[in-house]
């Protein structure tokens, strides 16, 4: 079965001009100010809380950039900031949750064993199942309230303040705002805010050497590699293909009749008959529950190699992902991690010694961040490699690789 995976943050712009201080006040409704709130440029190391009379302040690169004010039991306030246009001190006022997000709060979910297997499963799925998800932890597991659809086979979960991460591996303490999390059929999708801190003001060699390795070969890698147009000299080679429904393989309809049919004749029926062809509607019942154990898409291969040209465009320094069908992504400096060789279901893959994902754009083509990132989260999904990785594996955006 292959991992798809889609991962979503709100994402900012970053710029590598000058610094400039930006400066502002939080209040709530009535103009009290909120110590400890938390304002942040999203999903970076570049944040700061209130101090007593509800004031911050930021040293941000020029440019815009998306700031976020929180406070438990206020709504999250995504601000849009341009540094070229700020004269003045912001001020932001927060309003107190509405009803429907206290709901959560007014669920009080029981940890029972229904909740303790849904956290696993969440964790599961949210860290990945990486050498670097075993070095995270959740600090206040408590905040999540969970729901699974039995007729879906969905699970979501909600949170009653901002889920508390130490990683471990990579020597961060991170805030994670969970907005939104869904696991379905093996669909991965999450999103939210989230601001790093360094664990310790010395980074250890652990967390540098890990953070290297995190960054090499991800999404981000691949996307600054693409828009400096390195590629090749940074390892990456991209192949393009299409995929099409298996004419051999019986559509979902056939196989959901001949499944009822069989059902209805019990246990009796174990075996494929000999008949060739079939005379019976039973064995063609039989026929098609054997070949639809087939793959449902054939993936053809049309283009080798391409050149950053057939997979990126720009429009006045605004930059896009933009290709047509698939692309096989191949990272050859690093290979692949034992977990992800042995699989989900303990079915060992046969090793190359490159990391191979698969990516498609759902909507056409995606600007792509300066950071390295893109700016729709669900603009494009991942088969692979990158859908193996997950959250442990991220970095924030204003990581550079010359300064850690």
């Amino acid at each position: 079965m292959k991992n798809i995976f889609f991962i979503g943050f709100t994402l900012i712009f970053l710029s590598s001009f000058s610094q400039k201080r930006i400066y502002g006040k939080v209040t709530d409704e009535n103009n009290s100010p909120l110590e400890g709130a938390s304002v942040y440029i999203n999903n970076t190391t570049i944040g700061n809380s209130t101090d007593t009379n509800g004031e911050f302040v930021l040293n941000v690169k020029e440019g815009a950039h998306e700031l976020i004010i929180s406070y438990i039991s206020y709504k999250t306030i995504r601000y849009s900031l341009n540094t070229i246009s700020f004269v003045k001190p912001l001020l932001f006022k927060l309003k107190p949750e509405d009803n429907l997000l206290n709901e959560v709060v007014l669920k009080k979910p029981k940890y029972d064993e229904e909740w303790k297997s849904n956290l696993v499963i969440f964790k599961r799925a949210f860290f990945g199942k990486t050498k670097l998800a075993e070095e995270c932890d959740i600090i206040n597991p408590k905040v999540l309230y969970f729901e699974f659809n039995r007729k879906t086979g969905e699970l979501t979960a909600e949170v009653k303040e901002p889920l508390i991460i130490k990683h471990k591996g990579l020597g961060y303490l991170i805030t994670f705002d969970l907005v939104e999390f869904s696991l379905k059929n093996n669909r991965l999708f999450f999103s939210g805010y989230t601001r790093y801190s360094n664990l310790k003001k010395s980074i250890r060699k652990k967390w540098k050497r890990n953070r290297l390795e995190a960054f090499n070969g991800s999404q981000m890698h691949f996307l600054r590699s693409l828009t400096s147009k390195q590629l090749k000299k940074n390892g990456f080679i991209v192949n393009q293909f299409r995929r099409e429904l298996n004419p051999e393989r019986p559509s979902e309809k056939e196989i959901k009749f001949a499944k009822e049919l069989l059902q209805l004749q019990g246990n009796t029926i174990s075996t494929l008959k000999k008949t060739k062809p079939p005379l019976t509607q039973l064995d063609s019942a039989l026929v098609i529950m054997e070949n639809s154990k087939k793959p449902k898409y054939i993936d053809y291969l049309y283009k080798r190699n391409i050149s950053e040209e057939h997979m990126y465009s720009s429009n006045k320094n605004v930059s896009f992902l933009d290709f047509e069908n698939y692309l096989t992504v191949i990272y050859t400096k690093e290979p692949e991690e034992e977990n992800y060789l042995i699989g989900m279901f303990g079915k060992r893959k046969k090793a190359i010694g490159m990391q191979t994902s698969n990516i498609v754009l759902i909507n056409g083509k995606s600007m792509i961040d300066k950071s390295g990132v893109l700016i729709n989260p669900k603009a494009m999904y991942v088969e692979g490699y990158w859908g193996f990785e997950s959250f442990a594996n991220m970095l924030p955006t204003d990581y550079q690789t010359n300064k850690n």
